[in-house]
């Protein structure tokens, strides 16, 4: 049995998408480049997933440190790995 509508819900400005409207409508890849142009149109269109790229990507590595050097970055709270790599910038900027 459908649904009937609620009236005080229905909003001219948003109306609820029927089986007519769904049978009218186009996919976004035919319809985007003739709003924004071609290349607007791609680049909106691509796939984003994730972290945008670095442009200076850290690398990751197995490091053994001293219990009580780690001890010591680890209670400094959150953000201790990039406490530890500020140190080893500023010795290595001391240490040419």
């Amino acid at each position: 049995m459908p649904r009937k509508p609620n009236p005080e819900l229905i909003d001219d400005d948003a109306p609820e998408a029927t089986d007519e409207w769904f049978k009218e409508a186009r996919a976004a890849k035919d319809v985007l480049p003739g709003l924004v142009g071609i290349d607007a149109a791609q680049e909106l269109l691509k796939p984003k997933r994730g972290r945008p790229r670095s442009t200076n990507p850290k690398e990751h590595v197995n490091i053994r440190l001293d219990a009580d050097v780690l001890r010591a970055f680890k209670t400094t709270g959150r953000g201790w790995q990039t406490r530890l790599n500020d140190a080893l910038r500023d010795w290595l900027s001391t240490h040419a």
